[in-house]
């Protein structure tokens, strides 16, 4: 017994110390914070959050790849706690919905597939590519739907599938199987932020428009008579339907494929219809706003430009201010139009609209004067958007020969040509001047520096040596009074402290090098001043302070990223840019959402990058040449007033009726990337 006893007790010894080193051997350390977010998760293991289980998504939150609201299982409260292990915080999240894409399903495609007895998408995709000759149209066999989580998708009777936004949570589920992009998560600001790419089904229309209205979608709630959901729409990405609805000129009708039956919808008529609705009965329709973030954004200038911007950096749930320097809002359209084509009452109604939306406006604050970047900046906004225009504006106010100066230390190239001119303003020059472009006007403003003052003076030229007109010897007869000019590169970004700028950084076009030089003045050879994005500089900036401007706030300026084609150019005023005032109020609306979209990404720290298949004019798209099986439909003409009628004050065109209305709404095809509505009196069985 003695005996047994101890050999019990020895091989409990030996187990002992195997089991110890084992686990010195064997040990895994497991994060202590990981094990604090994994408790306050609730355990569903849905896999809604794109990862296989509340395991990984502990570990994807404690290692910054996931946020701490990524769980869609989980109540807000539980994003509060999770935000409080990590030491940071929530702002309010809006929710996603997954939102289908497709126009037409498996039933109403002329060319269909077979699919040889498979039953998911992804290998029909594989294997022979889809239901017609659209490549992105939707297979229908119901993926999406079976590997939604939370049942809050079915296949409807076209074919297509159809969400429960009640049940949808805005995991992506969906949109990870779908293997055509199909459907897509759907919120304000995805929808505000995003860009149309290749993969999308967009229409001729969708493309040519500058806004990138959902045109299809506004003229269908037309023909179904819901004008408040049409308004909707279209203020999804553009805040001046009825301005624009008089004064557009219309690219999106040059593309309508109605055309190659009889002649274009009058869409931007419709679009006026709709917008007379709304303010003639008194109605007023808003578009869908994101929650509160608490950030604060500063507009200069509150012309079409700035207050686009405004109201869509509103609608991402910023709190927005607009600093005006004339009295009232508007911009050029308050003078630059005739009354009988553009009454004022319809500007103020779409201005109206815009500070509802929550925006401020105030006005008789002139930018260089009353306010500055830095003061903006320090008073608490996280980003200051300039749309402050330039000598169009300048004109249009009648400010006179004063040389306005509205941002820190940059002069438009004329007013530095007429320094000292009459009645002209002589312009001082500090050490370190910048011109930006200007040919050979470039040479003459850079000796016009040197005698004010310049002591550093760069010319910086987007062109290469062979596109610039002007002769080597006055290029070497400046370089000896100490210019440099350099060739084929991009101003990109300003730095400075307090209201004075300290630096700039070009980038070469070819080599995408980047070079920081001082500047404390910049002259840009443009009709306008640069639309720029200012926030705070990043403390592990590491250059160094000025030493006159010791404890003053330190700030950066970048530009908005491109409008399209120039999405691939860098620097301010690159091929394409406006260069004066924009030629049509629709393309400012887009640049304002462009404004407001670079903002949001600014201040969150997104890249201002766009995918490479992003829709533009030039990129190779899915299209047709010609529509079959579609009955002839007569356009409907705007009705114009007579001579007696315009001199009483009335408006030039006289605007549609309800029923023309909707007699011209019925000729829209509801086109889809290559598909369209045919006349089912017309088809051919």
């Amino acid at each position: 017994m003695i005996q047994a006893l101890f050999i019990m007790g020895g091989l409990g010894a030996v187990i002992g110390i195997v089991l110890a080193a084992a686990s010195k051997i064997f040990y895994v350390y497991v994060d202590p914070k990981i094990l604090s977010i994994e408790d306050a998760l609730p355990g569903a293991n849905c896999g809604g959050c794109g990862l296989p289980g509340c395991s990984a998504n502990a570990e994807a939150i404690a290692a910054g790849k996931a946020a701490p609201d990524s769980c869609v299982a989980a109540g807000p409260d539980v994003a509060v706690t999770i935000a409080a292990i990590l030491g940071v915080s929530v702002e309010a999240k809006e929710p996603d919905i997954a939102r289908p894409g497709c126009t037409y399903g498996v039933q109403d495609a002329d060319l269909k597939y077979i699919y040889d007895g498979l039953n998911d998408c992804r290998a029909a995709a594989l294997l022979n590519g889809g239901m017609k000759v659209c490549s992105i149209g939707c297979l229908g066999l119901g993926t999406c739907a079976v590997a939604c989580p939370f049942d809050a998708i079915i296949m409807g009777p076209q074919g297509l599938p159809i969400v429960d936004e009640e049940k949808c949570t805005g995991c992506g589920t969906c949109e990870r199987v779908c293997p055509k992009n199909i459907i897509n998560l759907s919120s304000v600001t995805r929808r505000i932020l995003k860009e149309y790419t290749l993969e999308d089904c967009t229409t001729p229309c969708q493309r040519a428009c500058p806004a990138g209205i959902n045109i299809k979608e506004y003229i269908r709630q037309i023909t179904l008579g819901d004008y408040e959901k049409s308004i909707q729409v279209i203020k999804e990405r553009l805040p001046f339907p009825g301005v624009i609805g008089r004064i557009c000129p219309r690219p999106c009708e040059d593309q309508c494929r109605r055309q190659y039956v009889d002649e274009p919808v009058a869409i931007d008529a419709l679009k006026c219809f709709v917008a007379d609705y709304e303010r003639e009965n008194n109605t007023r329709v808003q578009p869908f706003k994101a929650p509160d973030t608490g950030r604060r954004v500063a507009v200069i200038g509150g012309g079409m430009e700035g207050l686009s911007t405004a109201f869509f950096t509103a609608r991402l749930g910023h709190e927005v201010t607009v600093f005006e320097a004339t009295d009232k809002l508007g911009g050029l359209l308050r003078n630059a139009i005739a009354r009988e084509r553009l009454p004022m009452e319809v500007l103020d109604w779409d201005i109206k609209g815009i500070l509802d939306m929550g925006v401020d406006a105030k006005t008789r604050k002139v930018m260089g004067r009353d306010i500055t970047v830095d003061s903006l900046l320090t008073d608490g906004f996280g980003a200051v958007f300039t749309a402050s225009g330039g000598w169009d504006s300048r004109t249009m106010r009648q400010t006179g020969p004063t040389a306005e100066q509205p941002l820190p230390d940059i002069t438009l190239l004329l007013d530095v040509l007429n320094s000292g001119r009459g009645e002209q303003p002589k312009i001082e020059c500090k050490n370190n001047v910048v011109i930006e472009g200007g040919g050979r006007l470039a040479f003459d403003a850079a000796r016009i520096c040197l005698n004010s003052g310049a002591k550093n003076l760069t010319i910086v030229f987007r062109e290469t040596r062979d596109q610039i007109p002007v002769d080597d010897n006055d290029i070497k007869t400046l370089e000896k009074e100490g210019v440099k000019t350099i060739f084929n590169v991009g101003i990109n970004r300003l730095m400075g402290e307090g209201n004075h700028l300290t630096e700039l950084e070009y980038m070469e076009i070819d080599t995408d090098s980047r070079q920081v030089i001082p500047a404390q003045t910049l002259i840009v050879a443009a009709g306008r001043f640069p639309e720029l994005v200012f926030t705070k500089r990043k403390e592990e900036e590491p250059t160094e302070p000025d030493a006159d401007l010791a404890g003053a706030l330190r700030w950066e300026a970048v530009e908005p990223y491109k409008k399209f084609p120039q999405t691939n150019q860098t620097g301010l005023f690159a091929q394409g840019d406006a260069i004066t005032d924009y030629s049509a109020a629709v393309k400012a609306i887009g640049a304002g959402r462009r404004g407001a979209a670079s903002i949001h990404s600014l201040m969150y720290g997104i890249s201002l990058y766009l995918p490479e298949n992003t829709v533009n004019p030039q990129a190779v798209i899915q299209n047709i040449d010609h529509i079959e099986n579609v009955a002839p439909l007569t356009r409907r003409i705007m009705p114009l007033a007579n001579a007696v009628e315009l001199a009483a004050g009335n408006e030039l065109e006289k605007g549609f009726s309800e029923e023309t209305a909707r007699c011209e709404a019925d000729r829209c095809l509801q086109c889809g990337l290559i598909c369209y509505k045919q006349s089912s009196a017309e088809k051919i069985a």
